[in-house]
């Protein structure tokens, strides 16, 4: 990422995303902000033809899309810093059912480090990433209109947000994660009948609580790997 976008903010002051991401452990520069604000600019502006969220308000949207999503960078740096080797190939991440690119977009804003693939069998939200990508000037970001059983390049991290149960979403990911990598999955409360569903050969090593500033509601990431 260079020169910021000239993108016109319509709706949620960056001094408050960076508030946000400083109670959630990841703290952001001037431009991260600015970028994650032209982020949400572009899905309000898309919204209206699209429909690519249900979520209208952008205060709402600070909260219940990128508060969300920003609560799980902090934790995955931490997985990366353990057990991702410095390299010159940058880290591998899948977003699987990306949708308007949440978590996606968000981490590949923050950890600009991390190549991030935004996958969704839905065409108008595939191009919606793409031009989030071209708009912001994000090399580590591209988008990929498919089902995610038809991809098999091997990703380090992946990751989904209350896209499908986790066995489906393991299931359905297992030829894109490289030897090694872990499945990252977004959820509400613990899922409980979920996890007792889970196929043999995948194993959770983490249930990991997250508080969200602003949502009183349950999130937790499920960490989960080959046996």
């Amino acid at each position: 990422m260079s020169e910021l976008p000239n993108i016109p903010v319509l709706g949620v002051p960056e001094t408050r995303l960076q508030a946000v991401a400083q109670q959630l452990g990841c703290p952001l520069s001037v431009q991260q902000s600015s970028l994650l604000a032209g982020y949400l600019d572009l899905i309000e502006r898309w919204n209206k033809v699209y429909n690519l969220t249900a979520v209208r308000d952008p205060q709402e949207m600070l909260t219940l899309h990128l508060a969300d999503s920003l609560a799980v960078i902090a934790p995955l740096r931490r997985w990366m810093a353990q057990r991702v080797p410095e390299s010159v190939v940058a880290p591998q991440l899948l977003d699987v059912g990306s949708g308007a690119g949440l978590p996606g977009v968000v981490i590949a804003i923050c950890c600009p480090e991390i190549s991030v693939t935004c996958v969704d069998t839905v065409g108008k939200k595939a191009a919606f990433i793409r031009q989030v990508a071209v708009t912001l000037k994000l090399s580590n970001l591209r988008s990929v209109h498919a089902r995610v059983e038809t991809l098999t390049s091997a990703h380090d991290v992946v990751c989904s947000r209350a896209f499908s149960s986790l066995a489906d979403f393991t299931a359905g990911s297992e030829r894109a994660l490289a030897a090694g990598g872990v499945w990252l999955a977004m959820k509400g409360k613990t899922p409980t009948q979920e996890l007792a569903a889970l196929q043999h050969n995948v194993q959770v090593f983490h249930v990991e609580p997250l508080a969200v500033p602003g949502l009183e509601a349950e999130r937790c990431i499920v960490w989960m790997g080959r046996k």
